[in-house]
């Protein structure tokens, strides 16, 4: 019955098909597009380290604390967290999606940084950094030495190719748009390691800490410079 209405009257069907062509063209060039439309929650993940504590100390001395101040935060949905029994902690807050990214990132660090007092001194000393990044991995790069035809061993070893991506990669990946974290999987750094007997620091009264403590205080870090340099008088021979 509805298309005999129309059948009978052509003018006001052209007429309506008119319209609504003309609302459509006009919705179409009003209407947002976006090539790549945001899907996914944007996440905040807080990352803190306690070296030489288990799973269960990070969990009551670091975690607990953040995520005090944390929770409730506005716009939140929820949040996750991970206490590793090698320090490391991770917490990725998860907020509605449309939140602005940069605003739920210095929420998110105003939070924490009501929660820093109370973590403990190494903690703090080493950071509590706050990153908008999502957890999900979008890119695996890989690098790998081709073998030496004399020797049948990689040109390179791993500890070579962990120190060159840090170097020449991982910032020149950081500052593409849209790239929110980039880390080595089982990456190394050039680093000195001392081995403790506990018997030899029980017999001098000693502890790990006392070591750690004098390592530091012998490991400074000064300008460098020149001895001799102008304008003290000439004729020293050291540089």
């Amino acid at each position: 019955m509805l298309a005999r209405f129309f059948i009978d009257r052509p003018i006001l069907a052209w007429v309506i098909s008119i319209v609504i062509v003309l609302f459509g063209l006009i919705a179409a060039g009003l209407l947002p597009i976006a090539q790549y439309p945001q899907i996914t929650p944007p996440t905040v993940r807080v990352t803190a380290s306690y070296p030489g504590a288990n799973a269960q100390v990070v969990a009551d001395t670091v975690a607990a604390p953040i995520e005090q101040q944390v929770n409730g935060v506005e716009k939140m949905l929820y949040m996750s967290s991970q206490s590793s029994n090698d320090g490391s902690y991770l917490l990725d807050v998860t907020f509605e999606l449309g939140t602005d990214l940069n605003m739920a990132q210095v929420l998110v660090q105003n939070r924490v940084a009501i929660a820093q007092p109370t973590l403990p001194d190494v903690v703090n000393a080493i950071g509590v950094t706050v990153k908008k990044r999502s957890p999900d991995i979008l890119l695996v790069v890989n690098l790998y030495s081709e073998d030496d035809a004399d020797t049948g061993r990689p040109h390179y070893d791993r500890l070579y190719m962990s120190n060159y991506a840090t170097i020449h990669l991982l910032d020149a990946l950081a500052r593409l748009d849209g790239v929110g974290d980039v880390f080595t999987f089982g990456g190394q750094d050039y680093s000195m390691r001392a081995w403790l007997d506990p018997n030899e620091l029980a017999s001098r009264n000693l502890s790990a800490d006392d070591v750690v403590r004098v390592l530091r205080e012998q490991n400074v870090q000064v300008a460098a410079g020149q001895i001799g340099q102008p304008p003290v008088p000439s004729g020293q021979d050291f540089q």
